[in-house]
């Protein structure tokens, strides 16, 4: 396996995230779009970092901190969808933009 592989894989991980985060209305599937965008780019990192210096540990362990702050952040977003959708039926982007005024 070369970069070059990596880092078309990891483009389109990103396209396919920057479409779905830019066409959808629905806030998961927004957020699942902007999931898709970041692994895109942690893949890419992951992998520049294993051709630069592929003994080194640094890289590893910048990426699985990487993946755990963005679990945690997902899990922040949907508890926080979550319960916009239960105290007020939202669900699309265009009525949470309402609930800021």
């Amino acid at each position: 396996m070369n970069l070059e592989l990596f880092l078309v894989v990891a483009a389109a991980l990103f396209s396919v995230g920057l479409f779905g985060a830019l066409t959808q209305q629905s806030i998961v599937m927004l957020m699942m779009g902007l999931e898709l965008m970041l692994g895109g780019v942690i893949l890419a990192a992951a992998a520049v970092w294993h051709y630069i210096a592929p003994a080194a540990t640094d890289g590893q362990v910048l990426v699985v901190l990487a993946v755990t702050v963005m679990a945690v952040e997902m899990a922040i977003g949907f508890a926080i969808v979550t319960a916009l959708f239960r105290t007020r039926e939202v669900d699309t982007t265009d009525e949470a933009a309402e609930l800021r005024g």
